[in-house]
C-alpha cells in the first residue's frame, strides 16, 4: 500500500498515530477587512503565517489555499437538461470563505483546540471546522462496478 492509496485514518495509524483529517473553512467579513490599515493587515497576516509555521513543525498541516473574492466565482448547477452557470457566489452572506486549512488532528476536540489558537480569529474571522470524509470504500465499490461493466 503506497501512501497516496492509503485512507487518512490508516495513513496515520501506519505511521503510529491515530490521527484525522480536519477541513477547516475561514470565513471573513469583507468590509472589516477592508477597514483594516495596510499596517494591522500585515500584521495579521504575519501572525496568521507564525501560527502556519508551528502547525508544519508539529505536524499538523496537511495543507491550505487562500481563495479570491466571492465575486470572482462562478458557479455551475443542473438546470433543464444541461449544465448552467451563474456569475458569482452560491450564496450571498456577509462573511465570505477566504480558504480553506487542512489539519491532522487526534480528534474533533483536538482540532477545535489547534483552531481557537489561530490569530485570524482576533481580527474577526470564523472557522467551521469538518471531519474529512473517506471515500476510499465508495470509490473501491464504483471502481468494480465499472469494471464489471466494462466487461459485458
Amino acid at each position: 500500500m503506497t501512501e497516496k492509496s492509503a485512507t487518512p485514518v490508516l495513513l496515520a495509524a501506519i505511521k503510529g498515530r491515530q490521527t484525522m483529517k480536519y477541513i477547516c473553512l475561514g470565513y471573513y467579513d469583507k468590509s472589516k477587512h477592508d477597514a483594516m490599515t495596510e499596517a494591522e493587515k500585515q500584521a495579521m497576516f504575519d501572525a496568521c503565517f507564525t501560527y502556519d509555521d508551528h502547525l508544519r513543525a508539529n505536524g499538523h498541516w496537511v495543507g491550505g489555499e487562500p481563495i479570491q473574492p466571492s465575486e470572482t466565482a462562478l458557479t455551475l448547477y443542473w438546470k433543464n437538461g444541461k449544465v448552467a452557470t451563474t456569475d458569482g457566489p452560491y450564496a450571498e452572506t456577509k462573511e465570505q470563505l477566504g480558504g480553506i486549512l487542512i489539519l491532522e488532528a487526534r480528534d474533533m476536540n483536538h482540532a477545535h483546540q489547534l483552531i481557537s489558537h489561530h490569530p485570524s480569529l482576533k481580527y474577526g474571522a470564523i472557522f467551521e471546522i469538518r471531519p474529512a470524509g473517506d471515500l476510499n470504500e465508495m470509490l473501491k465499490a464504483s471502481e468494480q462496478r465499472r469494471r464489471q461493466k466494462a466487461a459485458r
